[in-house]
């Protein structure tokens, strides 16, 4: 939608059932255009956007008068993106607005990362479906910066990582709603405050070393078969041959973590389809983007964890 329209807006929150303190990220087609939405721009978030712009990086900025409060769920601060696809700016820019753009899923469900997905959930809700090709890279949502605090502080890790950022700006920090998110507060970047990327059975990470995560599993896949169910098992490359109840599903390989963020969502939804009772998925610490997989994986499971170590 126009970012300036509210009407348009109202008709995002309404299409998806988002919560409308949710805020909105505004989509612009080059770093020239945050002059226009925001006030008091530092010369850091130019920088940044210098090195990672078109890509995976949302700044929120005070905003200016222009943008509504209905699409910053009523803060005096806007998330700003500019997107990693062509066809996309090119969409922008020929609006001539800044475009507010979510996530393509029904709020609280698995992100979309092709048509067919977007199609499954908003077919009767949005008027047309712009297919850009399966160009889906990283697969998971930006990392965002919030510089209205005297320090950088990461809201939302992914694919560019907190040494990313110190590299280019040095003093970086994480917020710390990122461990345990306060219903309380109001949301200052999209996904802060509610569950979200939720497959529709119930998902829980098992984590500690690495056979007893697959004993832990293994155990529960065959309780769960002796009393007539399947559960769904979220495994990678390395580790999907080791079980031998449930429905496993490989997610990418530890070697290769960026497969691992590419296909997360399209596992979680895979499951959907199969009418699993519970799903329990290995924890993915791995070295670079480790953060940002696991950030999304605990939000789909509601913080569900079972500590092989501590049982």
């Amino acid at each position: 939608a126009n970012g300036l329209d509210e009407t348009a807006v109202l008709h995002i929150f309404e299409a998806k059932g988002r919560p409308q303190d949710n805020p909105l990220i505004l989509h612009i087609p080059d770093a020239s255009w945050l002059a226009r939405y925001c006030k008091d721009v530092p010369e850091t978030a130019y920088r940044l956007a210098g090195r990672f712009w078109p890509g995976p990086l949302t700044m929120i900025l005070p905003k200016a008068d222009c943008v509504p409060l209905v699409t910053t769920g009523g803060l005096d601060t806007v998330g700003m993106r500019c997107p990693d696809h062509a066809v996309t700016r090119a969409i922008i820019a020929a609006s001539g607005v800044p475009v507010a753009a979510p996530s393509a899923n029904t709020s609280g469900r698995p992100s979309c990362t092709t048509a067919a997905h977007v199609r499954e959930d908003m077919d009767g809700r949005i008027e047309m479906i712009l297919d850009g090709g399966e160009e889906v890279g990283i697969g998971l949502e930006s990392t965002i910066v919030d510089f209205t605090e005297d320090i950088p502080v990461v809201l939302r890790p992914g694919y560019i990582s907190l040494e990313m950022l110190r590299e280019t700006l040095g003093d970086v920090r994480m917020d710390k709603g990122l461990i345990k998110p306060d219903s309380k507060v109001h949301p200052k970047a999209p996904g802060m405050k509610y569950r979200h990327y939720a497959p529709k059975a119930d998902l829980a990470i098992v984590e500690g070393a690495t056979e007893g995560v697959i004993a832990e599993i293994e155990k529960r896949a065959g309780e769960a078969e002796e009393k007539g169910l399947t559960v769904g098992i979220i495994a990678t490359d390395e580790t999907k041959g080791r079980y031998s109840h449930g429905i496993v599903k490989s997610i990418g390989s530890r070697e290769q973590e960026e497969t691992i963020a590419h296909h997360l969502y399209e596992v979680l939804r895979d499951f959907d389809s199969c009418n699993v009772s519970a799903i329990y998925s290995e924890a993915f610490f791995t070295p670079r983007m480790g953060q940002a997989i696991m950030n999304r994986l605990l939000k789909a499971a509601g913080h569900k964890i079972i500590n092989v170590e501590e049982e």
